[in-house]
């Protein structure tokens, strides 16, 4: 069952309407702050709302996936559910290299797993992704113990784009974009366009050569809105933006069923 990610909520998710949602039946939850696709950051006050309330649904395990841990904005810290010891018997942690040290095609990520889940995850460590090439495993270490300093320039370098982005979708017709507070993605509000959303990023790719992802791609609960990557040139977003406009000032309230 899906956790409604609403938009008056700063994209983040709201700890109690995510523990409405848990049955009897419930046995995993997974949650991702600062979060794809929305670029939502979850407030510290939610997480620990959220950690109390598990106490009282012993039999949920909590899969919280924080690869973009490290790219917050605005002051704004990312708070980690491992900082939390009354769920680290049921917490499973996902994180990785891809973001915060840009390397994607390196495809190496990790994992936290509580003691009880640790043999079975092996056994599906050896059957799944385990051999990560020597040169692949020398990189990552290199990343972690090498000099920090990249990884800050970079994630100014995002905000920099972040503020560009929010500041020009805005400009378009019958488009409005609260600004993310992280990962590098801008998720916006694209109802009163005309368009509906995957057929507007079908549309913007075949005609402007613009690569946008529509919000039912990632879940049934993404219509009306459109993910945006600004993991690019400021000159390509602002180049790619402008050929938005260009197309919804000519197609605006068009019938974009």
């Amino acid at each position: 069952m899906p956790i409604p990610i609403r938009e008056e909520h700063g994209f983040a998710f709201s700890a109690e309407e995510t523990l409405a949602l848990i049955t009897p039946k419930t046995r995993l939850m997974i949650v991702n702050s600062p979060a794809n696709p929305t670029g939502g950051v979850t407030p510290k006050a939610d997480v620990e709302k959220l950690v109390a309330g598990l106490a009282a649904h012993p039999h949920v395990a909590v899969m919280s996936d924080e690869i973009y841990g490290q790219m917050t904005y605005d002051g704004l810290e990312h708070v980690s559910l491992m900082s939390y010891p009354e769920v680290r018997d049921r917490l499973i942690l996902l994180d990785g290299w891809s973001k915060t040290y840009a390397m994607t095609g390196w495809r190496m990520g990790f994992s936290v797993w509580p003691k009880p889940l640790y043999d079975k995850v092996r056994k599906l460590a050896v059957n799944a992704w385990s051999c990560v090439n020597a040169p692949a495993q020398f990189a990552g270490l290199a990343a972690l113990t090498g000099p920090q300093d990249s990884v800050g320039a970079m994630v100014a370098e995002f905000d920099a784009r972040r503020k560009i982005v929010v500041e020009e979708l805005n400009k378009l017709p019958g488009v409005s974009c609260i600004t993310p507070k992280g990962a590098f993605y801008a998720f916006p509000n694209i109802k009163d366009t005309g368009f509906k959303a995957k057929k507007l990023a079908s549309r913007l790719l075949e005609e402007e050569g613009v690569a946008i992802i529509g919000g039912p791609d990632f879940g049934i609960l993404g219509e009306g809105y459109v993910r945006l990557s600004y993991a690019n040139s400021a000159e390509n977003i602002r180049r790619a933006i402008g050929r938005m406009a260009g197309f919804l000032e000519r197609n605006h309230n068009a019938n974009g069923e």
